[in-house]
């Protein structure tokens, strides 16, 4: 008894790091911790490293290379590239970060403190009540400092385009981007990383990035955010159309439960998958949505497709509209990782490849 006692004592007086629950994990790999890199995945990262390094890169082929993922080393500078935030030019690189970096923090001067103003107050308010709820299971995101960098970001970005604003939604696509560039300061699990231990000028650079990344993948989907979010309703619709033509079974059985699209797919195309996936797996599916043309907007749709007739099984053993809503808002993949992203991958392009060219299919 007494010997327990002092171990408790002993345990106690150990640093308590969070213990973050498995689906919470950033780590590319489902244990924490990344195993000994294999002979086929460092030839792949001196292919990047190679691609990176050349004085011109080819972004024809850095896309090429992507599609199947990035290596964790270079996905920072990868997605920079892939997004347009940064020049293929190299001799140019460092001189566009510094400018864009500058002009960023030259909208914060010249905007936020007009979130108190009448005309800003709500949106701000919107921004300030969502960001907590952004990741709550990570300890990063729980961290002031990072809910003060989403503040500025999201911010920034509404009133800087005033035909959508702020919506729910656009919160979740600021992570991504967000991780992945502090993942270049970061050797241990991003998950407990201590923001305030970074230097201010990398903490300023890893937003200003965020910022304009974010900014660039808007661009293609912003008319999901515009008043009524028009371009969701319209991707839930080629949804239905897609899945009434690859399984008629989910679709019919749908019908018969009375279960609408919208009530589930809405937040698949309004979250980008976020809210279904864990954040690792996310990271995994935007290298390839960078490396897609219209990735974001277009491929996604196959992406979501694949990604419901993955469950049919469960689909069609639920007869009741209640458990069937439950089990798609609920969907199980705590455990997933890069092996089952990459097969959804596949499928969604076995979808593209079978349907996109053929608008025949979508007719009825």
């Amino acid at each position: 008894m007494l010997f327990s006692h002092g171990l408790l004592m002993c345990f106690q007086s150990l640093p308590v790091r969070p213990v973050i629950p498995l689906v919470a994990r950033i780590s590319d790999q489902n244990a924490s911790g990344a195993p000994p890199m294999t002979v086929r995945e460092k030839t792949r990262l001196d292919k990047f490293r190679q691609l990176l390094a050349s004085p011109n890169t080819d972004l024809e082929d850095l896309r090429k290379h992507s599609w199947s993922g990035i290596p964790r080393e270079v996905r920072p500078i990868t997605w920079r590239l892939l997004s347009g935030y940064l020049p293929a030019n190299m001799e140019r690189r460092e001189q566009v970060l510094r400018r864009k970096r500058e002009e960023y923090f030259g909208f914060i001067e010249q905007y936020y403190h007009s979130r108190t103003d009448e005309h800003h107050r709500d949106t701000y308010r919107q921004i300030h009540i969502d960001i907590p709820r952004t990741n709550p299971l990570i300890p990063l995101f729980q961290q002031p400092l990072v809910q003060e960098v989403f503040e500025r970001i999201l911010f920034i970005w509404a009133i800087r385009h005033p035909a959508s604003g702020y919506v729910q939604g656009i919160n979740d696509l600021v992570t991504p981007f967000f991780v992945v560039f502090l993942s270049e300061f970061v050797e241990e699990d991003v998950e407990n990383f201590e923001m305030a231990a970074l230097p201010l000028e990398t903490q300023r650079n890893i937003e200003a990035d965020s910022f304009w990344c974010m900014s660039k993948l808007l661009d293609g989907i912003q008319d999901n955010y515009t008043f009524a979010q028009p371009g969701i309703q319209t991707k839930v619709k080629a949804l239905e159309e897609l899945v009434s033509r690859i399984d008629e079974d989910v679709h019919l059985h749908f019908k018969k439960c009375e279960v609408e699209y919208l009530q589930f797919a809405f937040r698949w195309m309004n979250n980008l998958l976020m809210r279904e996936l864990p954040l690792r797996c996310t990271i995994r599916l935007w290298d390839t949505y960078q490396a897609e043309s219209e990735g974001f907007s277009h491929f996604h749709l196959y992406v979501c497709a694949a990604f419901l007739i993955k469950w049919r099984k469960e689909i069609l053993s639920m007869s009741d509209f209640q458990g069937l809503l439950m089990l798609l808002q609920n969907l199980p993949t705590i455990h997933w990782g890069n092996e089952e992203v990459g097969l959804l991958l596949a499928e969604a392009y076995r979808l593209k490849y079978m349907f996109a060219d053929a608008p025949s299919h979508y007719k009825r």
